[in-house]
């Protein structure tokens, strides 16, 4: 063996041994949590929600770092490209999925630039129609939207959101001829379609549940494939003539490629665990979340499988980011 070989094997010993002290001790100092949008929304409160959590755990600060943009795509590419020692990681949604075939020249790559940490929630979306439209069910509002050939419309929480994507799979799966009016969040959509100025919306279901229990609004399908505790009697979509039909808004964790596994493995088990706490269940219901313990594995081959899966929609949609 030449002393060039001895040298290099020597080296890679060191580095492997740097790096698990350095998991052994991490945290060792305050730890960034980069949530990709503004503050106040869904992203927002979970991922602030699960910083308290890591704190009460581990002792150390965790501190959130809005960086919103390109939905959601600036904050992820920073993320992807900061240092894998542990210190920076990101709380991220399905917007994460999107990006690699809404933007053509993204940045990163969500697979190979960030190692999955966690799956950490699901919120379903529920489609919500005004009451003036003459539609009970899923069925009743394809069969309308097919008879008024492109005179329907519908809000989405903006552009590139899995609320615009959702609706999108309706039109492609139903084939139907509906026009998408993007707005500013969930808020401003359900606002839109209270007023009449838009027929229906897909967007959270809390978003639309006091207005449904109201009855200022009518719910006609959720979009998971089993119904939902909030409204038990709101049947699938996929049960209500489009077979198979799913979309869900999700939330996890992401580090920098190359992490210590240590860390990564740490991490995991500290989402899994703040997860399982009867005051972190109840914070989530509230804000109508499910929470989805995972393995990294299973969170990486989710974000894989969404991908794969929305790429075809949103090309067959001609969607360009705004």
């Amino acid at each position: 063996m030449t002393l060039r070989v001895l040298r290099g094997a020597a080296a890679a010993v060191m580095t492997l041994a740097a790096t698990a002290a350095a998991a052994q001790s991490w945290p060792a100092k305050s730890v960034r949590i980069i949530v990709p949008f503004g503050t106040g929304g869904g992203t927002d409160i979970q991922g602030r929600l699960l910083g308290k959590k890591f704190f009460e755990s581990m002792g150390q600060t965790f501190v959130v770092d809005n960086r919103a943009g390109a939905g959601g795509m600036l904050g992820a590419e920073l993320a992807a490209k900061s240092p894998p020692d542990g210190y920076t990681l990101l709380f991220t949604t399905a917007s994460l999925a999107v990006g690699p075939s809404l933007y053509k020249k993204l940045g990163f790559d969500p697979v190979r630039d960030l190692a999955p940490v966690s799956w950490v929630s699901s919120v379903p979306l529920v489609l919500a129609i005004h009451p003036s439209v003459p539609a009970k069910s899923v069925k009743d509002l394809v069969a309308l939207a097919k008879a008024r050939k492109g005179q329907m419309n519908a809000a989405s929480n903006g552009s590139g959101t899995t609320s615009h994507l959702t609706l999108e799979l309706l039109k492609q799966t139903a084939g139907i001829q509906v026009a998408h009016i993007p707005y500013k969040g969930g808020g401003p959509a359900t606002t839109a379609v209270l007023s009449g100025e838009v027929d229906f919306v897909f967007t959270t279901i809390l978003s639309v549940y006091p207005q449904v229990k109201a009855g200022r609004l009518r719910a006609l399908g959720v979009s998971t494939l089993r119904p939902v505790e909030l409204l038990p009697d709101l049947p699938t979509i996929a049960s209500s003539g489009v077979p198979d039909f799913e979309a869900v808004q999700w939330y996890g964790i992401v580090a920098p490629a190359r992490t210590p596994p240590e860390v990564i493995a740490l991490l995991n088990t500290e989402v899994n665990g703040a997860l399982g706490t009867p005051a972190m269940k109840a914070r989530l219901d509230s804000e109508g979340a499910e929470p989805v313990p995972s393995t990294p594995e299973a969170f990486g081959a989710l974000i894989a499988r969404e991908i794969a899966r929305w790429r075809p929609v949103i090309e067959q949609a001609r969607m360009r980011p705004e």
